[in-house]
């Protein structure tokens, strides 16, 4: 172990339980060392707030995972980042103003609308998701929410990833005449009233940047390169490229499949780089884990073991994670609903 990895153990072993480091499974392996617990960003966030001991929290993650952290811990724990400059490009596509404007666009014609968030986005799309009535989601239990709203006999708002929301309204049979796309930088989102009226899901034009990066023919040229492969996306890829491949999964879902894969069968996976490269030194020997395309996720990769050590030496206030408490009640609501499922 490097000289500054030894130090932030050391560090970590004179706070004891009152430090939770979390990582992030799509932290750099240097990171996750230090890390008590690994985990998606949900998983973790609850993982915090059920660490009553931890007098202070790191998030080694991106900046809406750390809000949501903060959110669900009590006012007596202190959420820390590393890098507080680890944003998501998907997250900040879709902002409560917007939002706003998007749901009195659709209010206007139709009133039985309900909104469902992805916890992939910031505190305030939380909180004014929370004070409509809605319900945040993850990938990995989106149709759950979905069904939940559909059968109050609502229609669906989701955002901020378009492709998310295809992808499990498909799953779940919803005709693609049915599914409509807001656009926020179009007048009235690109809809006409007519198509507003036949949708029951409208789906915000947002994506990820990591996930967008699987197509079509990259699909099809490592089929015939792999035809005994086994392809896994995340549900965060475009629609038509999702549907090539032999199935799709969130990031605790993908670990999964490939922790049940049978020995000797080969995995090729979509999704972020530094999870599936972890995955294939873990499975090495046992199974043949693959990226479909490297792709990272360039805002996971600014936090290091560096910047973690002078957050252990320093706890600069500057790297402290606080929602204000309004935000923070409504966005708490958005949360427990969809926890309440």
């Amino acid at each position: 172990m490097s000289e500054v990895g030894e130090r932030i153990d050391a560090i970590r072993s004179e706070w004891g339980e009152r430090l939770l480091i979390l990582g992030h499974h799509y932290q750099r392996p240097s990171v996750l060392t230090h890390a008590d617990r690994l985990g998606d960003s949900l998983e973790l966030s609850r993982l915090a707030a059920e660490q009553k001991k931890a007098e202070r929290i790191i998030f080694c993650g991106v900046h809406f995972m750390a809000e949501s952290a903060d959110i669900l811990t009590t006012t007596e724990q202190v959420v820390y980042m590393p890098e507080t400059g680890a944003g998501c490009p998907m997250a900040d596509m879709a902002t409560a103003e917007l939002m706003q404007t998007g749901w009195n666009r659709l209010a206007g014609v139709c009133d039985d609308w309900l909104p469902v968030v992805y916890v992939n986005s910031t505190a305030r799309i939380k909180a004014l998701c929370g004070k409509l009535g809605g319900s945040t989601c993850t990938s990995s239990n989106a149709r759950r929410v979905f069904e939940w709203a559909l059968e109050q006999g609502k229609r669906i708002f989701f955002l901020p990833d378009e492709h998310l929301g295809r992808n499990t309204a498909a799953a779940m049979g919803i005709p693609d005449d049915e599914v409509m796309l807001y656009n926020s930088t179009c007048a009235d989102g690109g809809l006409s009233d007519e198509e507003i009226q036949r949708a029951r899901v409208i789906v915000w034009k947002g994506y990820c940047i990591v996930h967008i990066a699987f197509t079509i023919n990259q699909i099809k040229l490592v089929r015939e390169a792999n035809p005994d492969a086994t392809i896994i996306v995340h549900p965060e890829t475009p629609r038509e490229a999702a549907d090539l491949a032999d199935g799709q999964g969130s990031t605790s879902q993908i670990i999964e499949a490939v922790e049940a894969a049978p020995d000797g069968s080969t995995l090729i996976i979509g999704t972020e780089q530094h999870l599936v490269e972890r995955l294939a030194s873990e499975q090495a020997g046992r199974l043949t884990v693959k990226c479909l395309k490297p792709s990272i996720c360039a805002n996971m990769a600014k936090t290091n073991e560096q910047n973690l050590l002078r957050l252990l030496e320093a706890w600069p206030a500057a790297t402290q994670i606080h929602v204000a408490p309004a935000i923070a009640s409504d966005a708490r609501v958005a949360l427990q609903r969809m926890l309440e499922l």
